[in-house]
């Protein structure tokens, strides 16, 4: 098989490192490929970039698998902007859009599946609901849709910030937040890409939880004293941060594992966070 991936990111690079073996060619888009040293093995394509580079086309266009991890703009998408055509489906193709749970809005903490209608509140939301349809009329529906919770692993996680002072006990009464670890990521990217069919799956773990009790237990971990707790109406945060805590839904990964068959390597927070720890993590 030949992949490519439209943003060779966090995610993206993890998968590659977790199964690119499984490819005899993969080929990607990063801003700046001179500086990119650490994608030794991966043909390295510019983007943005524009639907005549005939050598980008042609990697696109045989490419066995498409991986798009690109958030879209005020524009909409910029691959399906650029390139178009190039994405129909082709030969059995599949195309994975790394999509996020973000896209089910507020529902008081109550718990939400892939049947819950989006209920996207915020503009970064609302274009992700119009990405994910985008796609599945660029690819006729040919396309495999996987709505990823908050992203924690290597050199990104709670222990991380705790070292760094960084991070902060922010509690607002009855939120939820909803994570995964990006080895669980890059496995369940590969049960799509073996998976015989198309839709659209939540990636998240088993517990949903308060983000200040993360933050508490990496402390634990650490043999620190966790930072004070602050009250959400009155902490002091950039209208992004805030933001996110506007969104308060528990979502249910039950199909992930009915339909792809994905194991969970790190099922809750505490057994990524002892894991990572175990690692050399915040030490």
């Amino acid at each position: 098989m030949r992949l490519f991936i439209f943003g060779l990111g966090y995610s993206a690079q993890h998968f590659v490192r977790g199964f690119g073996d499984t490819f005899s060619h993969i080929a990607g888009t990063v801003r700046e490929p001179a500086k990119r040293e650490n994608l030794a093995g991966i043909e390295l394509h510019p983007f943005p970039g524009n639907g005549d580079d005939r050598g980008l086309l042609e990697r696109v266009r045989e490419a066995d698998v498409l991986l798009l991890s690109i958030p879209p703009g005020s524009a909409g998408d910029p691959v399906i902007a650029a390139f178009g055509d190039a994405l129909a489906p082709d030969r059995g193709r599949k195309t994975i859009y790394l999509s996020t749970v973000g896209v089910y809005g507020d529902h008081g903490g109550a718990w939400v599946d892939e049947s819950t209608p989006a209920r996207a509140g915020l503009d970064r939301t609302r274009l992700r609901v119009a990405a994910e349809q985008a796609w599945v009329e660029a690819t006729r529906g040919e396309v495999a849709v996987l709505r990823l919770a908050g992203i924690y692993g290597p050199g990104r996680n709670a222990l991380a910030t705790l070292r760094a002072g960084s991070a902060r006990r922010i509690v607002k009464p009855g939120q939820f937040f909803n994570r995964i670890h990006v080895d669980d990521i890059a496995s369940t990217i590969m049960a799509a890409v073996r998976h015989q069919g198309c839709g659209t799956w939540n990636v998240c773990d088993d517990e949903p939880a308060p983000p200040q009790d993360v933050i508490a237990y990496a402390a634990k971990l650490m043999g620190v004293p966790p930072p004070a707790e602050e009250a959400f109406e009155t902490a002091e945060m950039s209208a992004m941060a805030r933001s996110f805590y506007a969104g308060n839904a528990r979502v249910s990964n039950a199909r992930l594992k009915r339909e792809l068959r994905v194991t969970l390597a790190f099922p809750n927070y505490r057994q990524g966070l002892d894991a990572l720890w175990g690692a050399g993590e915040g030490r």
